[in-house]
């Protein structure tokens, strides 16, 4: 990945104004028909009601782009509490800094948050530490609050202006990521933000400034001090976003990759030794994932199962570590390198990103199911034994993603492999939860059985 080479507006890292630049709707592609129609409603309620409401964050970013946003986020002046009266069909969310989620048909929630105030780490001198109570604040601190200059801009549907007080609509114009304000300092606040920054250059085909990207190479150990769920919810993010390819290329390069996954280590140390270099293997490997992630788009039934990104990811490093796939192993060879591999992935980064169990045993054993198929080269000819095991649907379509990236045979997609073997990939790793009424009738009434002679608890009739 190649930091941008241009100079920052300012020579300290992402500018914050204390004027901002206001562009009027003449001056961008923002339109209120791009807006979605129950953000828009909740803006002009806020609005109605006495209160500043503005889109904030992603979805300014993403229209301005002239793509269609996941998410609608809003700021506004509003407390928590008065948000709640406006919206009663909506719940406070939180600890550190409260949000409101407000529900709409069809599982869609909007996010309201209020502006924030500075915090203390984010402001210059000892002299400027806030109170711990004075946690709302301006637009301009808000601003200042988040993490990149592109996510740090302000729609206002009253009349259609976008409010920049970080140089986001440059930055976006030249296609450039920019930490705002120091990003030594942003980054020993909040170690993600590395990510963050790397996620959106993969994204959108930005480059990273070079201060910024200077201090994601020197920090990227500081990953470890993040909570593991959080870096695994982030991780990801990323592996099922279209755009793994381009994200592992600038991970590796900086360092975020080899924080995430130090077993690779000696896997890339080892370039004279393989015949394709570790690295080259996982672009390609990653690439055949993001055609599937496209393909697949927002429909949960087509989509991949953690543990079977996790086992792609891993492919470069298990043959690198036990030849499990370049080699051929007899079943009981196999079983004892499935059992080394998932002891490897428990101490590595079992615990560093808080993977479930069954997770890193799914992982484990599919990486060695696929070194099975791979003994036999002609699928035609894959034995009947074989195709009959639980494991193989799965295992198959691995298979097909490892022979689409390292020889470039034709892949599957899963609609085509579950017609072709006449088994369904499972997607769901987790039990259906009970339902929130079934826990309540159980917690909350005794249960009355007709069946039962002696009636309630015992008691007769």
């Amino acid at each position: 990945m190649a930091p941008a080479t241009d100079s920052p507006t300012q020579p300290t890292g992402g500018p914050v104004n204390l004027v901002p630049r206001v562009f009027t709707k003449e001056e961008h592609p923002i339109t209120l028909q791009a807006i979605d129609h129950d953000a828009l409603h909740v803006l002009k309620k806020l609005n109605a009601s006495g209160f500043s409401g503005y889109l904030v964050g992603g979805g300014v970013r993403d229209l301005y782009l002239g793509k269609q946003p996941k998410d609608f986020d809003i700021s506004t002046d509003a407390r928590p509490g008065q948000i709640r009266k406006l919206f009663p069909n909506s719940t406070v969310i939180g600890r550190r800094f409260r949000l409101v989620q407000v529900y709409f048909s069809h599982g869609k929630i909007i996010e309201i948050s209020t502006l924030r105030s500075l915090d203390e780490h984010d402001l210059e001198g000892p002299e400027a530490i806030l109170a711990p109570n004075n946690t709302f604040g301006t637009v301009a601190e808000d601003a200042q609050r988040r993490d990149l200059t592109i996510n740090g801009l302000f729609f206002d549907i009253r009349d259609q202006t976008i409010i920049d007080y970080v140089d986001g609509v440059q930055d976006l114009d030249r296609a450039i990521i920019r930490m705002i304000g120091d990003p030594e300092r942003r980054i020993h606040r909040d170690p993600v933000r590395m990510i963050r920054a790397i996620r959106h250059s993969a994204r959108n085909n930005f480059r990273i400034e070079e201060r910024t990207w200077r201090a994601i190479c020197d920090n990227c150990q500081m990953l470890g001090h993040c909570p593991p769920s959080r870096l695994r919810d982030e991780l990801l993010k990323d592996l099922y976003s279209g755009y793994t390819s381009a994200w592992i290329e600038a991970a590796i390069d900086s360092g975020i990759f080899l924080s995430l996954f130090p077993l690779y280590r000696k896997a890339f140390s080892r370039q004279a030794e393989a015949e394709i270099h570790p690295r080259a293997q996982l672009l390609k490997l990653t690439a055949v994932l993001d055609r599937l992630n496209h393909q697949a788009g927002t429909r949960r039934a087509n989509q991949l199962p953690d543990y079977f990104l996790l086992a792609l990811i891993l492919i470069p490093w298990a043959d690198s570590r036990y030849n499990i796939f370049s080699q051929q192993h007899t079943s009981s060879a196999l079983h004892q390198i499935a059992k080394k591999i998932r002891n490897d992935i428990d101490q590595e980064i079992g615990q560093q990103l808080n993977l479930r169990r069954s997770l890193r045993q799914e992982a484990s054993s599919l990486l060695s199911n696929l070194a099975v198929l791979l003994q036999y080269q002609d699928t035609n000819l894959w034995p009947k034994w074989l195709k009959n095991k639980s494991y193989f649907p799965k295992a198959a379509l691995l298979h097909s993603c490892y022979m689409e990236a390292m020889f470039g045979a034709p892949s599957l997609d899963i609609p085509s492999l579950e017609r072709q073997t006449g088994a369904i990939i499972e997607i769901e790793e987790e039990p259906a939860k009970p339902s929130r009424q079934r826990e309540e009738y159980r917690r909350g009434r005794p249960a009355f059985s007709s069946k039962s002679k002696g009636g309630i608890f015992g008691f007769k009739k």
